[in-house]
């Protein structure tokens, strides 16, 4: 059995970052929320929780408590953003703020807000219910889609005779960014093009695709609201028919691997390495196991003789 886990499994720059900044903040003087939870990962979101950090809704309210961010209080933003009109709800609170949204998801609002400004239509390609997604789209101050597939072009209905400004979620499929940009030209659409899929969302993938392709069986690790997790499970899928998505390590429990596997896993954006380490440590408990196994069965032939 032979083991490989991708070197770029785990936390991003992005999500490492906002992870960080909420472990120094937990603990504080006074109460510590998150808009949302932090990353979409549950069990990071709980071992915050242990430690005091609350989640919030979008009218500054802990649902668990029914408590309000105020005065006295921290508000963290986390790492996908938020809408304009939400950001300036938040600081209107008198709390404290941290805004830990990826340095690569605030460049993208940057961008939206002055093409928009400049009069030319948006158009996002991702998830429009994913929170990153939603929170770029408020950032527009004039006609904004986002497309998630070929099945939404027909969102599209601007004057042609203008220019189209094109961004991307972060953690969006490149292979099918470029297909999608190609079709919005295909219906005769001039467009400004910016691909802003962050690098290492490329990396991941283009190494899951290489990963998948030489192994018996796939294990992608990560939370099960994790859109970019997501994407490399259905990646490797196409590589790997034996493709398995691990939130837990409970999950790995109906699995079977054979002696002569060879096993490949990565891991989404936010998930963390201890949980990529409890997986790879499974994995090769099984791979000795499997390997006692044999060795055991070989003697009991030779005993035979």
């Amino acid at each position: 059995m032979e083991v490989t886990v991708a070197k770029s499994a785990g936390f991003c720059f992005g999500v490492k970052r906002a992870v960080n900044l909420v472990y120094e903040e937990a603990g504080g003087s006074g109460p510590v929320y998150t808009m949302g939870p932090i990353i979409h990962n549950d069990l990071v979101v709980s071992d915050l929780r242990e430690r005091g950090v609350k989640i919030i809704n979008d009218d500054m309210v802990c649902e668990e408590d029914g408590a309000r961010a105020g005065e006295g209080s921290t508000i963290i933003v986390r790492s996908h953003g938020i809408p304009r009109d939400l950001m300036e709800k938040v600081n209107g609170t008198g709390a404290r703020i941290v805004d830990a949204t990826c340095p690569f998801v605030r460049k993208i609002h940057d961008i939206v807000m002055k093409m928009s400004e400049k009069g030319m239509p948006i158009v996002i390609f991702g998830d429009p219910k994913h929170p990153e997604v939603m929170g770029i789209k408020g950032w527009a101050k004039g006609p904004c889609v986002v497309i998630e597939g070929p099945e939404n072009m027909g969102l599209l209905d601007f004057d042609k005779s203008a220019d189209l400004c094109i961004v991307a979620q972060t953690t969006f499929n490149f292979h099918k960014f470029q297909e999608l940009v190609e079709i919005v030209k295909s219906l005769g659409y001039h467009v400004m093009v910016t691909n802003t899929i962050c690098s290492a969302t490329r990396e991941r993938q283009m190494e899951a695709l290489e990963l998948a392709s030489a192994s018996d069986v796939m294990l992608v690790v990560g939370g099960k609201h994790s859109s970019n997790t997501q994407k490399l499970f259905d990646i490797c899928r196409s590589q790997c028919r034996k493709t398995y998505f691990v939130s837990t390590p409970d999950d790995l429990r109906g699995i079977r691997f054979d002696p002569d596997d060879r096993i490949g896993i990565t891991a989404g954006a936010s998930t963390p390495n201890n949980l990529i380490q409890e997986v790879s440590l499974h994995v090769r408990r099984a791979e000795l196991r499997t390997d006692a196994q044999r060795k055991f069965q070989n003697y009991q032939k030779w005993r035979g003789r």
